[in-house]
């Protein structure tokens, strides 16, 4: 699992426990998510269509630093699976995973489209083709 993002907890990200809201942390993953599959599938156009069972195991409190993992899990024909796990980065105790986000490709009329990729890509090795 490579970590790309951290975020740190602020007060506007709390629930009325004092501790990271949920949804705040879903939208972290969406985005974390979109913005992988942007950069593998080279296409701005990209949108969540599915997200499997998530499960909370602990929580974060304001101040901590929460660190969100994303993984290839498969690459379809116009879409692109993910896993997820996002760690406090303090206390190295995981708070969520994911083992399922389905990205998918889309065309510039709004339709999933084959992306032709195969394995992930990484920017040292784009760089290596030109």
């Amino acid at each position: 699992m490579r970590y790309h993002t951290r975020k740190i907890v602020k007060p506007e990200d709390l629930n009325p426990n004092e501790t990271l809201f949920g949804g705040r942390l879903l939208e972290w993953i969406d985005e974390e998510a979109a913005l992988y599959a942007v950069i593998q599938l080279e296409n701005k156009r990209v949108v969540t269509k599915y997200m499997s069972e998530i499960n909370f195991v602990s929580s974060a409190v304001q101040g901590d630093i929460v660190e969100i993992g994303m993984d290839v899990v498969k690459f379809g024909n116009s879409s692109l699976i993910l896993k997820c796990e996002v760690r406090n980065k303090l206390t190295r105790k995981t708070i969520i995973k994911v083992e399922n986000i389905t990205m998918v490709n889309l065309n510039a009329e709004g339709r999933p489209s084959p992306h032709g990729k195969t394995k992930i890509e990484y920017v040292k090795d784009r760089l290596s083709q030109n």
